[in-house]
């Protein structure tokens, strides 16, 4: 059965991502977490890159960054964004549209342990999306962090943190092979619960 068929506009749509999502990952060959986070600089220039969808809880799509970066700048600027995933293997793709929040610290602190501590003393070293004059300083900076915290316990830093995309759209987009390709769009209703309509593709 087409899992867009009507029958699953009915589902709720997270479920249905968690779906399309555990088949990416059978069938990707890496990273089926990986999304495009778009955002609105301060002085109103649109940026997107990739970056890794970490949770998805009963709220949004939750990731984690240096929040001084230039992402987390934009964000401060303007708390909104846009995500996209694109399964090649599966010709799936989902847009979500929403506005965005902080993770509580404590989320942020358990989600920061679980992580290599050579990847947590990276994230101490960089002044992410900032100029470095050399690979050689980026990586003397490391050296230093890694005599500061010489073990595994290696806390996680004021400036890094989680983000929630709380989403107004989520879009699933599956391929037709004569382009007549399967568009449905959920919104969310008065009610807490979530509408749904078919789109021309």
């Amino acid at each position: 059965m087409d899992i867009l068929h009507p029958d699953f506009t009915k589902t709720h749509p997270f479920d249905l991502f968690r779906q399309w999502l555990a088949l990416a990952r059978d069938t990707e060959p890496a990273d089926a977490e990986a999304m495009a986070l778009a955002t609105i600089a301060p002085d109103g220039m649109p940026g997107v890159r990739m970056v890794l969808l970490k949770e998805l809880d009963e709220q949004g799509f939750c990731f984690y960054t240096n929040m001084e970066s230039n992402k987390g700048r934009a964000l401060a600027a303007h708390p909104r964004a846009a995500l996209c995933w694109h399964w090649k293997s599966q010709e799936r793709q989902v847009r979500v549209e929403g506005d965005v929040t902080l993770l509580p610290p404590d989320r942020a602190d358990h989600y920061f342990a679980s992580r290599h501590p050579q990847s947590r003393r990276s994230a101490w070293a960089s002044d992410q999306s900032r100029p470095v004059e050399s690979r050689a300083v980026l990586e003397a900076r490391v050296a230093e962090v890694a005599l500061r915290f010489p073990g595994d316990d290696v806390p996680r830093p004021d400036y890094w943190g989680g983000y929630r995309v709380v989403p107004r759209l989520i879009e699933f987009w599956q391929a037709d092979p004569y382009r007549l390709h399967n568009r449905i769009v959920f919104t969310p209703d008065n009610a807490g619960g979530w509408t749904s309509q078919r789109l021309n593709p």
